[in-house]
């Protein structure tokens, strides 16, 4: 594969020849209005592509159109969340294509075709998102739906899924007429399957069809995998019999052969693993964690970024397109957010903050108080994330608030429906609000989306992050906030680590010392929050600096430019055209 002409953390310019790379995702966030995402992944996906085609980069992505979307929200006044299928009508949005695929499915055809989503780059260059669909009517009704619903379903209908995605992907690409793809990059393990695709392709007219280790390590030269997942338990498993019930014989024999089904059942993790001559994780932290979780095989660390452009709201766009022009073609330029003058930042925070208060009052009714500190915690619910930490001990909370100034707070985010702890944490947050109210005022938006994001990420005061180490993988709320002039208070775990300078960026919630007393986490949390609030408070021109150091430092780097610069640098040369 060609080498870029030339690539840094600056910029990057690629060359004509350059050879392709496709991105497989089981979701991405492309607007708001179409919900083919839950989270993180989906929206790192979507900004990878939306930095690929800023980039010139010759990428085209592949995941599924999610007809049911993931969920939409809905909280009573106890929190008790009920949840309802996102519908939405792919052709009022998206391109059609014709062209079609099959793939054998517990020994029946099904067929999908694909719509296409063109992200236009800022120079003009465009990356295709094809959209996998199999709700045709030639399908039993068992298949329509394969591509509807994200994280629903049984094992049955998640390795149903996963096997079109990875195997259904690939042949939907060469009836496409992909048949130049160096690189196969594979966004966490669900499309893990592409690989035993692969190989099949690479054994499909031999006589004698059993893989052998250069065939694997062939395969292995075409493929990249990113690893999002921490823990043993966020890795997809499926048992022996499954695997053999829903892809059949041969592929189930294919996948023994080449050494994927390991102690009775198929890892994708493992698969993702064994087949791929690049592995990173998502922070510097997250790839030391894996690392131990796969001793086998060394896995490299690519932080993840966020698209600038996107992220940045109106105001700060509008600050950036004055004093730094580039900012958009180059995102290491925001380095220079140091020469803007303080009095403009706030002025762009402030019409930031007015909108996301505006929208607060809009949807819920509470009318928040421009002058109060606002704390911001929105991301998925799920109980590591401790959403519910900043109320450990209301009293000191009442304290700070008495003793500094008046104190905020805005929650967002979905528990998946089949996860009750992480239910059992948005309740938790409305119960807060009988304890602290009317002293502190605490509201949780519903329905959280990537234009509430926008909104929150930017308009709050502070950014809070309190998960329990070391399961956050990467995070890049903080960075979105940083991007908008937004401090972080955070746990040292994920980006943080890398992205925190003391009292310069934000702050550190105790320290980075794996055998700390996270039951500790909460006292450290309000200590150093008196801190911050007696900043803001006492020493306004003080916390400016802060939201401009934010920017000029976390907003140059934690970006999906300069991440997809590394991409290109470490994982993407070396491959092999298709």
């Amino acid at each position: 594969m060609p080498r870029f002409a030339r690539a840094d953390l600056e910029s990057l310019e690629v060359n004509a020849d350059t050879a392709r790379i496709a991105y497989f995702s089981m979701e991405i966030a492309l607007e708001s209005t179409i919900p083919t995402y839950s989270g993180g992944l989906g929206v790192l996906a979507g900004d990878t592509v939306r930095s690929a085609a800023d980039l010139g980069l010759p990428m085209i992505a592949v995941s599924f159109v999610h007809r049911a979307g993931y969920f939409r929200q809905r909280l009573d006044a106890e929190g008790n969340q009920s949840h309802e299928p996102d519908r939405w009508s792919p052709q009022d949005r998206l391109e059609p294509l014709d062209v079609s695929a099959e793939i054998e499915i517990e020994g029946r055809r099904v067929s999908m075709c694909a719509w296409r989503y063109r992200v236009r780059g800022v120079g003009g260059a465009e990356v295709s998102v094809y959209l996998l669909d199999t709700d045709l009517p030639e399908n039993d009704e068992r298949d329509r739906g394969l591509t509807d619903s994200l994280y629903g379903g049984d094992p049955r209908y998640r390795l149903a899924q996963e096997a079109v995605l990875g195997i259904g992907g690939i042949t939907f690409l060469r009836n496409l007429g992909e048949n130049d793809i160096a690189t196969y990059h594979l966004n966490e393990g669900h499309s893990a399957l592409l690989i035993v695709s692969l190989l099949g392709e690479r054994l499909y007219e031999r006589l004698d069809p059993t893989p052998t280790e250069d065939d694997v390590r062939a395969v292995r030269q075409r493929c990249v995998f990113t690893t999002h997942t921490p823990i043993p338990a966020g890795h997809d498993r499926f048992p022996y019999e499954l695997v053999r019930e829903v892809l059949g014989e041969r592929r189930t024999a294919l996948l023994a052969k080449a050494g994927a089904l390991d102690g009775g059942e198929l890892n994708m993790t493992a698969l993702a693993l064994r087949g791929s001559r690049y592995v990173n994780g998502v922070a510097k932290r997250h790839s030391q964690i894996s690392q131990g979780l796969f001793p086998s095989y060394p896995i490299k660390s690519i932080t993840n970024g966020v698209h600038a452009v996107t992220w940045a709201a109106p105001p700060f766009a509008e600050l950036f397109d004055r004093h730094i022009p580039e900012w958009r073609h180059d995102n290491a330029y925001l380095r220079y957010a140091e020469t803007i003058p303080l009095r403009e930042i706030d002025e762009a925070h402030g019409r930031s903050k007015a909108a996301l208060l505006g929208e607060v009052s809009r949807r819920t009714g509470v009318e928040l108080a421009p002058g109060a500190l606002t704390i911001g915690f929105a991301r998925r619910a799920a109980a590591y994330k401790r959403a519910d930490l900043l109320f450990a001990e209301a009293h000191r909370l009442h304290e700070i608030a008495e003793r500094f100034g008046p104190l905020q707070a805005i929650f967002a985010g979905k528990a998946h429906p089949q996860d009750e702890e992480g239910r059992d944490v948005i309740r938790r947050v409305h119960a807060a609000r009988g304890v602290l109210e009317p002293g502190i005022r605490v509201v949780y938006l519903e329905n959280y989306d990537m234009d509430l994001a926008a909104q929150v990420v930017a308009g709050v005061d502070l950014w809070l992050n309190t998960p329990m180490p070391p399961m956050e993988a990467s995070g890049t709320s903080g960075m979105k906030a940083a991007l908008n002039g937004v401090p972080s208070l955070s746990i040292l775990d994920g980006w943080w680590i890398e992205g925190c300078v003391e009292n310069v960026t934000g702050w550190a919630i105790g320290g980075d010392d794996a055998a700390r007393d996270p039951g500790g986490d909460a006292s450290t949390l309000y200590d150093v929050l008196a801190r911050v609030v007696a900043l803001y408070y006492g020493d306004a021109e003080a916390y400016s600096r802060v939201r401009r150091s934010a920017i000029s430092l976390n907003g140059s780097f934690f970006n999906t430019q300069r991440m997809l610069a590394q991409y290109a640098l470490n994982a993407y040369s070396g491959g092999q055209r298709s």
